[in-house]
């Protein structure tokens, strides 16, 4: 039975909560204007409930909750994130919000709302919809930002999802919204989604990372107030007496990124947590009160000269502002100091929405790198004409990238992403002169157009009329400006030369008396294995195809000669595989109901029972089974979430899987002999190979052994780390 009255007290506890939040900043009827968008959205969704169970007014008001808590946007803002749903879920259609609440508004939820309808072969809705919200954000960027509040309020309440749709939509914020938020300098959120990402897809090793620092939270802050205590004293010394210090634990996420970067423990993290030191100062005073303070602190704590980052100076694109340096603590480990300012740090939490708090006349360094990005996005969408799962690989490569700052030979400061090269200067400068770079002169010498800049490098382009782009320069360029106008060119070359082809093609088929009709284009594209008849004219014109091989034969199925080009099996490979590990169609359990399915286990990240799994469905091998925390499984589930099925491993017969084990540990006379005991004797495991390199005492390992499931493999690995010498036993994929 459902309580209405306690539902309506929950739901004003909500909205009366947003109005405290948001009175600070209200003006003349800014209050009206929220009433009556809630009231609007209260009625529209009157009837709808979440998955949860609870009215579906509760998400809105989350949404503009955090929209005004957690990345300090405006009134316009708060009625759009309360309407942000009722477009797309009720009879409202945009006129009527533009009637009632403006033309800006209608704007940003024109933006949010989804696009329903078909899209071409081998785009996905989900990057459609981001495009198509893209477009918007040169315009506003509060449908960004609003689209994500929108997503950290459905990643924090995923629980009531079912599990297919919790990795889809998981996968789809580790692919696109935490990137996004990172650009934008919501950090926070980032962390957040990361987090939340991983919570969902590896809930084991989530749990184990936050049990650990949950574990170590009291060891932690004795340790974090002993650091700090001589400093905040030398700061009130110094007279600075207006700080904030706080420790912080990195997130969960970053943690295990950096396990497995660094290949190391949770205990062999050195910096754990970063400590911030947080001063109030006036805005022209900053630069050198920030510097004091790192003065300070490297007088008591020895600093690692390679881990000084200076972002005070050169902010990062997204407006990150803040002295960064790591310090060797009295009890011999290495700590993250952060050193920013209120204003910084307020911009460091609140990203792109908290410049506007500080706008001046003249705009700083960060806004101006935001203003920029958001430029290169314009222009993306400008030139972008490529489908749209390509656009979104190109917009994401420019998300998560840290820069590199050069010069241009008169000077002028040129920000480009991190791994660019002297092509991507080029194309920076001008498109003209990218298509038409020879070669470029960095610190006066003479370097090729694949050079990788470095900061502070000076760029002289040298360019030629005779000069074209190749399809060989999509391979070192890293922006999207450049790949797409490379892309551009290439497109634009290729129709020119098909049309030269299709002249040459039809001169041919006149000559042997045949007309040239689609059927017979067809069968001439099929005859010679080419996947068009477009391609099939460009291969003509550049001499990859001989005429003269265009025989009469060809159109004449019941001619002797008549034979097409066979097409290789494309998953003869897996089949293979198949064939080896003797893997049986009963094994699978997949979607409801279905009984022999065609699938293969996926190579990239070897699932075996009793892993947490998922089936893709691919264009030409049936389903190919994935693990949840395979390295492809992000991408795979944000662009074609559509091609997702369920999956789970069913009853275990006795068969075998490859897995591989790595070792690490001090070496000894008998070591290989007592590992290859356990595998082979104790389990009955077999080996397939093993690979031991020793080097000055230590060892490392690789094993790959085939087991029946994750509890032998488990098993395994246990019995394994019990062996004298042996420091770590890990699985890792092959």
């Amino acid at each position: 039975m459902i309580d209405h009255e306690a539902e309506r007290k929950e739901i004003l506890r909500h909205y009366r909560k947003l109005l405290r939040h948001a009175k600070p900043f209200l003006k003349d009827n800014d209050a009206k204007i929220i009433k009556k968008a809630f009231n609007t959205s209260l009625e529209a969704h009157k009837d709808m409930r979440r998955k949860s169970g609870e009215p579906y007014i509760l998400h809105p008001l989350a949404v503009a909750q955090i929209a005004v808590e957690e990345i300090g946007l405006g009134t316009t803002s708060i009625v759009a994130a309360l309407l942000h749903d009722v477009v797309e879920d009720t009879d409202l259609e945009i006129a009527d919000i533009e009637r009632d609440f403006g033309p800006k508004v209608a704007k940003i939820i024109e933006g949010l709302t989804k696009i329903s309808g078909v899209f071409e072969y081998g785009t996905s809705q989900q990057a459609e919809n981001f495009r198509k919200m893209l477009l918007t954000l040169s315009d506003d960027v509060r449908v960004i930002l609003i689209k994500l509040a929108d997503r950290l309020h459905n990643m924090r309440t995923l629980g009531s999802m079912a599990r297919d749709k919790q990795l889809k939509i998981a996968s789809e914020t580790m692919y696109l919204y935490a990137p996004l938020a990172h650009r934008l300098g919501l950090y926070a959120i980032k962390s957040e989604l990361e987090d939340l990402h991983l919570k969902y897809t590896d809930t084991e090793t989530y749990k184990f990372i936050s049990n650990k620092i949950r574990q170590t939270k009291s060891a932690r802050n004795k340790f974090i107030s002993d650091f700090i205590h001589p400093i905040e004293e030398e700061l009130r010394r110094q007279g600075l007496t207006d700080f904030e210090v706080k420790g912080r634990p990195k997130s969960i996420y970053s943690i295990l990124k950096k396990m497995k970067k660094q290949n190391v423990t949770f205990e062999e993290i050195y910096d754990l947590f970063a400590i911030r030191i947080i001063l109030n100062v006036p805005y022209e005073q900053e630069k050198p009160a920030c510097w004091r303070v790192y003065s300070i602190v490297t007088d008591f704590y020895q600093p690692n000269p390679d881990r000084l980052r200076d972002w005070i100076s050169t902010p990062k694109a997204n407006g990150y502002e803040a002295l960064h340096t790591t310090v060797m603590s009295k009890t011999g480990q290495w700590v993250e100091v952060q050193i920013r300012t209120k204003r910084m740090d307020d911009i460091a939490e609140r990203g792109y929405a908290a410049h506007w708090k500080y706008k001046t006349g003249v705009p700083s360094a960060a806004e101006s790198g935001l203003d920029n990005w958001i430029n290169k996005v314009r222009d993306m969408l400008d030139v972008n004409n490529t489908n749209a799962i390509e656009f979104l690989d190109e917009f994401r490569t420019n998300l998560f990238v840290e820069e590199v700052f050069v010069f241009t030979p008169k000077g002028e400061l040129i920000i480009l992403p991190d791994r660019a090269t002297a092509l991507d200067f080029a194309f920076e400068i001008h498109t003209q002169i990218g298509y038409q770079c020879l070669g470029a002169k960095v610190n006066q010498k003479l370097v090729p157009l694949s050079f990788r800049l470095h900061n502070g490098d000076q760029v002289e382009i040298l360019t030629s009329q005779k000069q074209k782009p190749t399809g060989e320069w999509l391979k070192f360029v890293t922006t999207s400006k450049a790949r797409s106008k490379i892309k551009e060119f290439l497109r634009e070359e290729r129709k020119g030369k098909a049309e030269e082809g299709k002249l040459l093609v039809d001169e041919r088929l006149s000559h042997l008396a045949v007309e040239p009709s689609a059927a017979n284009l067809n069968r001439l594209a099929a005859y010679f294995n080419v996947p068009s008849v477009q391609d099939f004219y460009y291969r003509v014109a550049v001499g990859l195809l001989d005429l003269k091989e265009i025989k009469e034969y060809i159109f004449n199925p019941h001619s002797e000669k008549y034979k097409p080009a066979s097409i290789l099996e494309g998953s003869s490979f897996d089949k293979e595989v198949e064939k080896i590990r003797g893997i049986s169609s009963q094994l699978l359990v997949i979607g409801g109901g279905t009984d022999k399915i065609d699938y293969t286990l996926a190579s990239c990240c070897n699932p075996i029972p009793g892993d947490d799994v998922f089936g893709f469905q691919t264009e030409d091998q049936g389903i190919t089974i994935h693990r949840t925390t395979c390295p492809k499984a992000v991408e795979l589930m944000s662009n074609y979430g559509h091609r997702i099925v369920k999956a789970k491993w069913t009853g275990q017969q006795e068969l075998s899987f490859l897995a591989g084990i790595s070792i690490k540990g001090t070496d000894r006379v008998g070591l290989v002999n007592d590992v290859t005991k356990i595998i082979s004797n104790s389990l009955k495991v077999n080996m397939r190979s093993i690979t031991i390199d020793s080097h000055d005492g230590v060892f490392e390992g690789r094993l790959m052994v085939f087991v029946n499931d994750t509890a032998q493999l488990e098993k395994l690995i246990q019995r394994l780390s019990k062996v004298s010498g042996l420091l770590s036993v890990d699985r890792f994929d092959s």
